[in-house]
């Protein structure tokens, strides 16, 4: 029988959230082991620390401002947490500035010692796109790209078979 380490995964998420809405890249590296992974659905994955606050810091707030992020229902077993999340910007891409983008996804995290040793998420990327102003073949391009990274994964292969 697995404890419920939902309150600590809260508290872990309210300072991952403080540190992205205040583009604050050392306090969103504290989040996660030294070798931690953030796996971004976008800008991919960001290694160990150094790494992680580059993320946030050139392109989460080099491409957006006006970040909220709020998540909803955590839960955790102290191996692996879970959450629902709304996060909005507004886009300071050039081609898209001041486009308003809200978008919902799910995040998953593996923990270790209290902290995120991986860290990756499931959001409708068409959606943000569609919000930004994309032109429908850039979304395509994204969705055949994350089509082939869903099908290379080992736990999709049963799937395929049909």
């Amino acid at each position: 029988m697995s404890t419920d380490h939902s309150a600590e995964w809260k508290a872990l998420l309210d300072r991952f959230t403080t540190a992205i809405v205040a583009n604050d890249g050392a306090g969103l590296a504290a989040c996660f082991t030294p070798e931690g992974t953030y796996s971004d659905y976008i800008y991919g994955d960001f290694t160990g620390p150094d790494e992680i606050a580059h993320l946030l810091n050139r392109y989460f707030h080099g491409d957006g401002r006006d970040y909220k992020w709020d998540m909803i229902d955590p839960v955790s077993d102290g191996k692996t947490g879970y959450a629902r999340y709304l996060f909005s910007f507004t886009s300071t891409m050039p081609e898209y500035a001041g486009n308003r983008v809200v978008l919902e996804g799910t995040t998953v995290a593996k923990l270790q010692d209290g902290l995120i040793a991986h860290y990756h998420e499931t959001a409708d990327a068409i959606c943000a796109m569609a919000q930004l102003g994309l032109p429908a073949e850039v979304m395509y391009r994204r969705g055949q790209k994350n089509a082939k990274a869903l099908l290379a994964r080992e736990e999709s292969q049963p799937h395929k078979a049909g």
